[in-house]
C-alpha cells in the first residue's frame, strides 16, 4: 500500500514590532531605529487602568504626608492628627490655632513644609521623565546636566541685587532662577548634540563642566555678599524646605501649574520620540516644536523649584525609574505618577532630615543624594554594559 506523508502548514510568522515599552527594558535609543521594522504603538491606556494607577499614587501621597505630619520633635498621635484636620476642614478647628501648640506645630510648621516638599518632588520628578523621553537617556536629570545650578545661579544673582521674598517681590525670584535655568538648558543642548541623538558621556560631561562653572559663580557671588545674607545663601543652596508661608505656597503653585500643564499636553509626543526624532517626525510629530516646549516647561519648573527650595539633587533620576519599572513606559500615565510619588518621595526625605538627628536637621539634599548616588552609579554601570558603551 503507498504511504503519503501529511505535513502540517507552518503558522504564519507575525511580524516583529518594536514598542516602546520595550524598548526602555533593553536599554535606551542612541539611534534612529531601522525604517524597514513596523513600530507599534503603545497598548491602550484606558480610562480605569488610568484611574486605577494615578490614584493609586495620589493615596499613597495622601497617607505618606499624614504619616510624615505625626514625626518631628513633638511626636503627635496620628488620632489627634486627624482630628485637627477634620476639624480645620470644618472650620471647627480654627478658634484653637492660637492657643493649642499642637494645632499651631501641626497647621503651621509642618503642613505646609510637607506641602512645599510635595511640589518640590513632585516637580522635578516630572521634569526628569520629560527630559528623558526627549534626550532619549536615562541619566537626564536636572541636578545632574546642570539645569538646578543654572537656576541657583539666576536665583543667587537676584538676591545679591536685593530681590527679597516680600509678597511683591516674590514673583521676581523665580523669573530669575527661570532665566538661569533656561540658559544652562541650552548651552547643554547644544553641547551635547553629536550628530544624531544624544552621547550619554558628553551628556554627562557638560553636565560637570555647568555645575563646576555656576557653582564657581555662585561661589563669588556669595563671597562678595554681605556676611548674613552669604549665610542664608549657603543653606539654601544645600536644599531647605523651611519657612514656608500660604502666599509662597500660592505662587508657587502658579507656576507649577503652567508648566505641568505643558508638559502634560505633550505626553502624546514625547512616547514616539523615544523612538527617536526620525521615527516621530514620520508619524506627525512637530519635533522642534516639542522640544521648545519641553525645554521651557522643564526650565520654569525647575527655576521655580529651586528659587524656594535650593538645590535638591536627584529626584528626577530616582523616581521615573522606578515608577517605569512598576507601570510602563507610557508618558499619559508615567507624568502624573511620577509627579505623586515624587513629592511622596521627597516628603519621606524631608522627615528623615529633620528627626534623625532631632532637635537638630540637617539639609535635605543630603538624603536625596545619599540615596541618589549609588543609584546615579549603579545605572552607570548596567548601561554601560548593555550599551556596550564601556
Amino acid at each position: 500500500m503507498k504511504k503519503t506523508l501529511l505535513v502540517k502548514p507552518m503558522a504564519k510568522v507575525p511580524p516583529l514590532t518594536i514598542s516602546p515599552s520595550s524598548t526602555a527594558s533593553s536599554g535606551w535609543v542612541q539611534s534612529p531605529l531601522p525604517k524597514s521594522l513596523p513600530v507599534s504603538s503603545l497598548p491602550a491606556l484606558t480610562i480605569r487602568r488610568w484611574l486605577f494607577c494615578v490614584g493609586g499614587a495620589f493615596l499613597l501621597a495622601v497617607v505618606a504626608l499624614i504619616v510624615c505630619l505625626g514625626f518631628g520633635t513633638e511626636p503627635i498621635s496620628f488620632s489627634r492628627i486627624w482630628s485637627i484636620l477634620v476639624g480645620t476642614i470644618l472650620g471647627t478647628e480654627s478658634i484653637r490655632v492660637g492657643t493649642d501648640p499642637t494645632t499651631v506645630i501641626l497647621l503651621q510648621v509642618r503642613l505646609p513644609r510637607l506641602i512645599l516638599a510635595f511640589f518640590v518632588g513632585g516637580s522635578l520628578a516630572m521634569v526628569g521623565v520629560a527630559l528623558q523621553a526627549l534626550l532619549r537617556n536615562p541619566l537626564a536629570d536636572p541636578f545632574i546636566i546642570g539645569i538646578s545650578s543654572g537656576a541657583a545661579l539666576g536665583a543667587a544673582i537676584a538676591l545679591l541685587f536685593g530681590v527679597g521674598i516680600s509678597v511683591w517681590t516674590i514673583s521676581a525670584l523665580p523669573v530669575c532662577a527661570f532665566a538661569g535655568a533656561l540658559l544652562a538648558l541650552l548651552i547643554m543642548y547644544r553641547i551635547s548634540s553629536v550628530g544624531y541623538g544624544f552621547s550619554i558621556y558628553t551628556l554627562l560631561l557638560a553636565g560637570v563642566v555647568l555645575n563646576a562653572i555656576f557653582s564657581a559663580f555662585i561661589m563669588f557671588l556669595t563671597s562678595v555678599a554681605d556676611p548674613n545674607r552669604a549665610f542664608g545663601m549657603y543653606a539654601w543652596l544645600m536644599g531647605s524646605l523651611t519657612g514656608p508661608d500660604v502666599s509662597t505656597l500660592g505662587l508657587l503653585a502658579v507656576y507649577l501649574g503652567i508648566g505641568l500643564m505643558v508638559l502634560a499636553t505633550q505626553a502624546q509626543s514625547l512616547n514616539l520620540l523615544t523612538l527617536g526624532e526620525e521615527t516621530a517626525r514620520s508619524l506627525g510629530v512637530e519635533v522642534e516644536r516639542v522640544k521648545k516646549l519641553v525645554f521651557i516647561a522643564a526650565a520654569l519648573l525647575t527655576g521655580a523649584v529651586v528659587s524656594f527650595s535650593g538645590i535638591i539633587g536627584f529626584v528626577g533620576l530616582i523616581v521615573p525609574h522606578a515608577v517605569r519599572l512598576v507601570l510602563s513606559a507610557d508618558h499619559r500615565l508615567l507624568l502624573p505618577a511620577a509627579g505623586f510619588v515624587g513629592g511622596m518621595f521627597l516628603m519621606v526625605a524631608d522627615t528623615l532630615a529633620r528627626t534623625v538627628l532631632s532637635p537638630s536637621e540637617f539639609p535635605v539634599g543630603v538624603v536625596t543624594a545619599l540615596v541618589g548616588g549609588p543609584v546615579f552609579l549603579y545605572l552607570l554601570t548596567t548601561r554601560n554594559i548593555r550599551a556596550g558603551m564601556g
